[in-house]
Formats: structure tokens, sequence, C-alpha cells
């Protein structure tokens, strides 16, 4: 038997203080070597949206995760964000566990998105907000309260922002230059327009940016990446597909201009060097991150009972 994680599993066995150290953990080990991770594979399917192919090999697992991004879907009454993670043992290569795409993804963002914050952000850091109301928004500023910080939500839809911080225990801003003002910022749009023009962000400032995970998506404009304190994920992936490869593209960043987050974390790169620095990460989304919410799930596995499948 196969085990299955629905959605509701996923959250049921993974909390959010739980993913931000697996995913810590995750760039960790990825950063030594331990890890590893293949290109992530594009399918697009434009302007509809596209479809990923994401592989990992790590913790005596490997993972596949084929998903969806299609921004339209929820004026369909759709999700955005739909497809499966499938988890094998790498001894001998078989399936050990099927899981929802979606709740996996979100999981993972909000923790990405936190975990770079507290990494990057000011030690000193009092305001948290997050701009995007939509499933990993609202798993990003789950996550910040989790961690025990009042954060701010605002979305286009205000109704939207005001349900789920309601839900969440969050508050709601009452302008996105409220929101922007954060001293720990992340914005979760469909990366269609730009959030950060230059000179948006003020000195001391992070901002976790999440949204622009793909081709031809941007939430900050270039100016700005050239004024500011520049890391990232992973460095192959996020300057071929996020904010990152626009100024690549333009010759204003260069590898040598952009650490990645896990190096910071082990020591190898430099992070924040003074409170009147502006740090932004830039995340496109790593197979590493869903392997590690994969592999806490499987810790709960026996405790929840879950149905299973065979093939």
């Amino acid at each position: 038997m196969i085990a299955f994680f629905s959605a509701a599993d996923v959250h049921r066995a993974v909390s959010p203080e739980r993913a931000v150290e697996a995913v810590r953990d995750a760039f960790i080990d990825y950063a030594r070597g331990e890890w590893t991770m293949p290109p992530k594979v594009y399918v697009p399917a434009y302007p509809a949206g596209d479809f990923r192919a994401m592989p990992a090999l790590g913790g005596g697992h490997a993972l596949l995760k084929w998903v969806t991004s299609f921004p339209g879907n929820p004026a369909q009454g759709l999700p955005t964000v739909t497809g499966l993670v499938l988890l094998s043992d790498a001894s001998n290569g078989m399936l050990k566990a099927v899981f929802d795409a979606g709740a996996v993804t979100a999981l993972r963002t909000g923790a990405a998105a936190v975990l770079a914050a507290e990494t990057l952000g000011r030690a000193d850091a009092e305001t948290a907000a997050v701009i995007g109301a939509g499933v990993n928004g609202e798993a990003a500023a789950r996550t910040f309260v989790a961690r025990g910080r009042r954060v701010l939500l605002w979305d286009v839809d205000g109704s939207r922002a005001a349900s789920v911080a309601e839900q969440i225990g969050a508050g709601v801003a009452s302008s996105r230059e409220e929101a922007l003002a954060a001293d720990l910022l992340v914005t979760v749009t469909p990366g269609h327009e730009i959030v950060l023009a230059e000179g948006a962000l003020r000195p001391g400032q992070h901002a976790s940016l999440m949204g622009a995970d793909g081709p031809g998506k941007a939430e900050i404009a270039v100016e700005e990446l050239a004024r500011v304190h520049v890391f990232c994920d992973d460095w192959e992936q996020a300057s071929h597909n996020g904010d990152l490869m626009h100024a690549v593209e333009a010759g204003i960043l260069g590898r040598d201009d952009v650490a990645q987050l896990g190096d910071v974390l082990i020591g190898t790169a430099e992070g924040r060097q003074t409170d009147h620095d502006i740090t932004i990460f830039d995340s496109t989304g790593l197979a590493i991150q869903d392997l590690a919410i994969a592999l806490a799930a499987m810790e709960r596995a026996g405790d929840l009972g879950l149905s299973g499948i065979t093939l």
C-alpha cells in the first residue's frame, strides 16, 4: 500500500513551524552537496499557464512533483496550483507516498518566505506584511503568525484579505502603502505587475519575493534590484526563471552579485551586514523544499490513519 496524503492530511502532518525547520535543513543539506536537484522543467501552456516537473534526491528518498500554475483559474472557481508529489525510496525505487501538490507547495512557500525574512531581516525587525492573500500568501502569513509575529495582509481583493486574516489571526493593512512599509515584507502575487518600483524599499527593509516563479514574471523593477543586496534560493534556477532573470539579461547582476540562502545558512556567504542594508530574497521554488515537506509529513504517517492506494 502507498500512503496518500490529501491536502488536509498534509496540513495535519506538518505545522508551519515544522515546515520552517524542515525547509531550513533542506537548504543546508543542498548547500553542502548532500541533496541534489536536477533543473526544473517547464511545459508552457501559455497564455493560460504552465506545467512543471520538479525532481530532487536526498534523505534516502527521491521526489518528483508534477504541478501546475494557471493564474486565471480562481476566476473559474479552480485553484491556481494543482498536481501531485511522488515520494520514492532511493534504495530500491519503490513508490512510498503520494501527496497533494498544492498543499505541499503552500507549506514550503510560506516556510521559505519566513525563513528568508528571519535570516536576512534586521534582528530588531518589528512589523511584517504579506501582499497577496491567495493560498500561498495565506501560508506565508500563517507561518509568520506561528512564529509569534503580528502580520498585516493586503490584497487587491479587500474582502479576501479580510477573510483570510480573520481565519489565521492576522491583521489587515489599510492600504498597499502600509503593507509596503513593513520591516519584513513578503510578496506573493501572480507576478504580472511590478510591486516594488525603483526606490520603493527603504534602508533596513527585507522583502521575500515569492510570486515571480516562472519566465516573464516580475515583482520588482530591475532598477530596484540594482540598488539592494540580492539573495536567491538557487542561482541557476532564479537567474533563468525568477525576478533575477531580468537583471541578469540587462547585464546589471551577475553570479558574484547574488548569494544563495543556503550558503548564508552554512556560513559560506555573507547575509545582512548592517541594519541599513536593504535585502531581497528571490524565490523560484525548489524541489528540495518539497522533499523536505514530504519527509516531514512521512514522520507523522503512522499517526494519521491515512488511506492507501495500490498500483
